[in-house]
């Protein structure tokens, strides 16, 4: 099939770690009230479909569209970056390759941490807004059963999810690394929510024994105290926290610094170094924390996954992962091209149709009635037949969809009733 006709009208658009640092994706980072402001924006000009996922890694929006500047300046409009940042550090795809690249994020192939296991929570998330907000026609809500079942398939037929590949993870690891040891350290956790509790978790699962969490809703943190064996502070007592850490780790979901300058005139600059890593898009620790010579400051940008164990194992399975991309996004191609000439049939049906009633009536005086009841199921079931006989010839020529579509339409003039 022509999948540059088929597809022309998707397009992708977005800014990710592989094009743009941290300072440029918060700018271009969207809250949720921001996702819905643009989803309903997006609806008023008229596109049908969209979905917007945007992590601490990626800002991407997917849409059943072609028109590329309708898309970045909806973009922009809503996100704190220029038009102008955009074009540097952005990116388009059109078509096929905006719909393959959709699949790619959804199972981690383009993540910073190779199979990340939240980025299908995310994209989930993001087309469920969609869903909610009237974004997501049938087309899109294809499209999302596919990827879904992509995902499943590629962490029950291959390996990629090995590990426990995530930001948090690697966080985690990467401050066990540096400080030789979790076990004895004291260790801040400042957030409880989704990206919290994974940190959480990891800090456990790596042998963290101290751990206060604070979280700006309190019954959240205790929550998570509940769950794992940590413990718990009000926000009001984060300076002094701080000051008693020897590793602390932010994840909020805060559009702003919620550790700066002022939050660490209770250290002891003799104390020994501080890690922070810093896992917040936009940046929850200020830069000028980052300064202060006791402290090492660690942002997404610096975490990787490509010293962890189980990397190459996951890395390996990448053509495996790739062909199952491969399989499920041909199935859905022809669900798609089998969808575009529903239209058509149904108008050759009503064509057909009109025709066998005027046709029946020039005769309707002359026969009774029950020889007009054999007439009627006589013409109806040549009909159906004729129809039947058409729906067979586009089916096997999914190749050429487009082009016998155009040639019926043709044929039977019903190209104004599509």
């Amino acid at each position: 099939m022509d999948k540059s006709i088929l597809l022309e009208k998707f397009t992708l658009i977005g800014i990710n770690h592989r094009l743009a640092d941290v300072r440029i994706r918060e700018k271009f980072s969207l809250s949720w009230e921001e996702q819905s402001t643009m989803l309903e924006d997006a609806k008023t000009q008229g596109i049908g479909g969209m979905i917007i996922v945007s992590t601490c890694n990626r800002t991407e929006v997917f849409a059943t569209t072609s028109d590329a500047e309708l898309l970045s300046i909806l973009f922009c409009k809503h996100a704190k970056g220029s038009l102008s940042e955009f074009k540097e550090y952005g990116f388009i795809r059109h078509g096929e390759h905006a719909v393959r690249h959709f699949y790619r994020v959804a199972v981690g192939l383009e993540a910073q941490i190779l199979g990340d296991l939240q980025i299908i929570k995310q994209v989930k998330e993001g087309y469920r807004l969609s869903s909610d907000l009237g974004m997501a026609d049938s087309v899109v809500h294809r499209l999302m059963q596919s990827v879904s079942r992509t995902h499943k398939r590629t962490r029950n037929e291959t390996s990629l999810g090995m590990g426990a590949a995530s930001t948090a993870y690697a966080a985690v690891q990467l401050a066990k690394r540096r400080m030789k040891k979790l076990t004895g350290k004291k260790v801040l956790l400042v957030g409880a929510g989704k990206i919290g509790k994974v940190t959480c978790k990891n800090l456990i699962a790596m042998g963290a024994s101290d751990v206060t969490v604070i979280n700006r809703n309190m019954t959240r943190a205790e929550r998570l105290g509940m769950r794992f064996p940590v413990n718990v502070a009000p926000i009001k007592n984060i300076d002094i926290e701080i000051a008693r850490a020897d590793l602390i780790i932010v994840a909020t979901g805060a559009s702003h610094a919620v550790i700066n300058h002022g939050h660490m005139e209770l250290c002891d600059p003799e104390g020994g170094e501080k890690l922070m890593i810093d896992l917040s898009v936009p940046r929850n620790i200020a830069d000028e924390v980052g300064v202060l010579p006791f402290v090492h400051l660690i942002n997404m940008d610096m975490l990787s996954d490509t010293l962890d164990e189980t990397f190459r194992e996951r890395q390996s399975n990448i053509p495996f992962v790739e062909q199952i991309i491969e399989d499920e996004f041909e199935q859905w191609c022809t669900w798609l091209s089998e969808l575009r000439v529903v239209p058509t049939i149904r108008a050759i049906n009503t064509k057909f149709d009109q025709i066998r009633r005027q046709e029946i009536e020039r005769f309707r005086h002359k026969l009774n009635e029950d020889a007009m009841l054999q007439v009627e199921h006589l013409t109806q079931r040549i009909i159906n037949k004729i129809v039947a006989h058409s729906i067979e010839h586009l089916k096997e020529n999914q190749g050429r969809t487009e082009e016998v579509t155009r040639i019926i339409q043709d044929m039977y003039k019903i190209g104004d009733e599509i």
